[in-house]
């Protein structure tokens, strides 16, 4: 059986500038085909836009309220809330509260900084 504890895995930095703590993935486990992870973004903070060319996602809300995009979509976001995530499809998530923003990350395959294209002009 394997247990990693939120609060034991070290936060990194994704390239689209969210602050992820990796539960699971190939990097900890014995899971091969997926990630699990808990991104945070600050208050007023946000992600850059992306892409992911292969990994399709799945954002939980946790806590916190925001605003996501998908494609042309927008909309609120708050605890209870699951996003589906098209590999392909650029999307970005705003903090529009007062408190730190929390969601877990399902991405399948797993996550990888070389899958990340920012997409938002201005950016790298």
């Amino acid at each position: 059986m394997e247990i990693v504890n939120l609060y034991q895995a070290e936060p990194f930095r994704t390239k689209d500038g969210s602050e992820i703590r990796e539960l699971l993935a190939h990097r900890n486990s014995s899971i091969r085909n997926q990630s699990l992870g808990e991104a945070s973004i600050p208050d007023g903070g946000s992600t850059m836009e992306h892409i992911h060319a292969k990994a399709e996602e799945i954002y939980f809300i946790t806590h916190g309220v925001g605003r996501m995009r998908v494609g042309q979509a927008e909309r609120e976001v708050r605890p209870g809330d699951a996003i589906a995530i098209p590999p392909g499809q650029a999307h970005k998530l705003w903090n529009t509260g007062d408190e730190p923003l929390r969601l877990l990350c399902c991405c399948a395959p797993a996550y990888e900084h070389e899958d990340t294209i920012i997409t938002e002009l201005g950016q790298a």
